[in-house]
């Protein structure tokens, strides 16, 4: 029963505390981080109202201290899976049935409790675990962590206004079912909040989640769930496991009661699901939602107008914040030969002078990349370059992992556009520079649009505001995310909706009513008064 229609405004963006020296939030959490460290937790999945342990604990290890152990998680397997739907679709009917206020309430004092009592905790995992600076932390795990669940709850309350127009004698109205079934959570490492979001903004709308994170993140992950629990949030509506993805998929893309799956990871993983549920399509009640977020081969492209200092510093934040491991962060460069060698100069002196190092010394602006498999990874497109006739490193390129996953921020310059590393995903702190004839800034623009099937965010750096005009022009498809004079960076909920196309996802924009869209079944309904008694209509008649 709904007693009256209940306001959400449209919230303001959580500030971003910036952890000065002597400050009350670097005091507070550097002594998180010490208790944190000292405390070695024992982590369960989460499964209906049942903490679930089983005899295949994994150490949690910091990147950047691969000797320390933080705790341990339980690994599930398949039946795990099967338990975690049954216990969401036996949570259905009564989080469906549950009045919208009191489901939004839920979620606006999860974003409190992150906002004041848990804001330290969530970035200090999130620090500890993923090997985030305090700033990536706090923009991360707080700050957009917090809006995702006040801005969807402003929006969802928007979504369910949305009413049809009546006719004489009849009333219409839309209802904003949530899914038949289930949806499945697919989260990375890489982001907090995204760990956050992608379950609760299904949940929100009504749905039953089965939630999987990457192992690399179930350290912050679980902090995560138990805000929600003190929050509120009902046994069953959100299951956490720890599964591997081949188990995940088995079970989960072969049930009569998948309704659909919202991931971000890897293009060629999401590619995989959606040949699988495309081929399991009689098995489904009803055609399943797929939202993805995958790839990316974002760019920044100067002009022979731009600043040379802009374009410096787009690049060393854009590329080398979080090491590179933004599915939005700068891997290629295109920089007119005007200004190249003044940029050059400066990306040299920039990655020089940034600090390396553990988490915990706030003085580092660089920390580990996330595991070994990674580590691996990015070190061999290094290694390659290195012997490449067309490539130089300008700086960087230094790799060690004796007491962490450590590699220095990389600038490889080449004179071949299409040379591997400006066309393929790395995910690690390296940029491709190439530096281009002044004059022929038109085909930079083709090679910017054409080099990468990718077309998540970009970045087009200019003083001359009809080559700014021209850029966004012919690269309206080059990037869902589009930035004028700034790094391809840093979207924030609410301002810059964030996804983009081709091979870099569904496009349906996180931190906008889009993506809700997508978690919701309208069901239109029409009550007529006065019901006609006779099939016949006037025109049956002769005068």
């Amino acid at each position: 029963m709904s007693l009256g229609t209940f306001s959400y405004p449209m919230p303001v963006n959580e500030p971003v505390l910036n952890y000065a020296p002597n400050s009350a939030e670097k005091i507070k959490l550097k002594a998180t981080l010490a208790e944190l460290k000292n405390t070695e937790i024992d982590v369960p999945m989460y499964i209906g109202n049942k903490e679930v342990r089983t005899n295949r604990k994994v150490a949690i290890r910091p990147p950047h201290e691969i000797k320390h152990i933080l705790g341990y998680f339980h690994a599930g397997e398949e039946k795990h899976v099967h338990q975690a739907i049954e216990a969401a679709l036996a949570a259905k009917e009564s989080w469906a049935n549950m009045q919208w206020e009191t489901r939004a309430a839920i979620f606006l004092k999860a974003a409190d409790l992150i906002a004041t009592k848990y804001r330290s905790y969530i970035n200090g995992t999130t620090m500890l675990g993923q090997s985030k600076n305090a700033y990536q932390a706090e923009i991360d795990s707080a700050c957009e962590l917090i809006d995702f669940l006040r801005f969807n709850v402003h929006f969802l309350s928007e979504i369910y206004k949305q009413q049809p127009i009546s006719g004489p004698g009849m009333h219409n109205r839309t209802e904003w079912r949530p899914l038949e079934g289930f949806v499945l959570a697919v989260t990375p490492f890489n982001f907090t909040a995204i760990g956050g979001n992608l379950p609760t903004s299904a949940a929100m709308c009504g749905n039953v989640v089965v939630w999987k994170p990457a192992n690399t993140q179930i350290y912050s992950a679980q902090m995560f769930m138990k805000i929600l629990k003190e929050a509120g949030l009902p046994d069953g509506v959100i299951n956490l496991i720890y599964v591997d993805g081949p188990t995940i998929g088995k079970v989960c893309f072969n049930h009569h009661e998948f309704a659909g799956v919202h991931f971000t990871g890897s293009t060629g993983v999401f590619n995989n699901m959606w040949e699988t549920i495309g081929k399991n399509m009689a098995k489904y009640k009803s055609y399943p939602r797929i939202v993805g977020e995958t790839g990316g081969k974002d760019f920044v492209l100067a002009h022979k107008s731009a600043n040379a200092d802009v374009v410096a510093t787009a690049i060393l934040r854009g590329a080398f914040e979080f090491q590179g491991q933004k599915c939005s962060a700068a891997s290629r460069a295109y920089i007119p030969s005007n200004i190249a060698d003044e940029v050059k100069k400066k990306l040299i002196a920039g990655v020089k002078s940034m600090k390396m190092g553990t988490t915990e010394d706030f003085t580092n602006f660089i920390n580990a990349v996330i595991d070994e498999k990674s580590f691996d990874n990015i070190k061999r497109y290094i290694d390659n370059a290195k012997k490449d006739a067309k490539t130089k490193i300008l700086v960087g390129g230094k790799c060690d992992k004796k007491e962490g996953y450590f590699i220095q921020p990389t600038v490889i310059e080449t004179t071949n556009p299409k040379y591997t590393t400006m066309c393929e995903e790395i995910f690690g702190p390296v940029l491709t520079l190439y530096v281009y004839p002044a004059n022929n800034f038109e085909k930079a623009l083709e090679l910017v649009d054409s080099t990468s099937p990718y077309a998540l965010t970009g970045a087009i750096l200019a003083q001359d505001k009809a080559a700014i005009e021209l850029a966004t022009n012919k690269l309206r498809n080059a990037a869902g995310n589009f930035y004028i004079n700034d790094k391809p960076t840093g979207a924030v909920v609410g301002q810059q909706p964030f996804g983009g196309a081709r091979a870099s996802g569904t496009n349906d924009k996180a931190g906008s009513a889009l993506n809700l869209y997508r978690w919701l079944s309208a069901r239109t309904i029409k009550e007529t008064y006065n019901p006609p008694t006779d099939y016949s209509y006037p025109f049956l008649q002769e005068a």
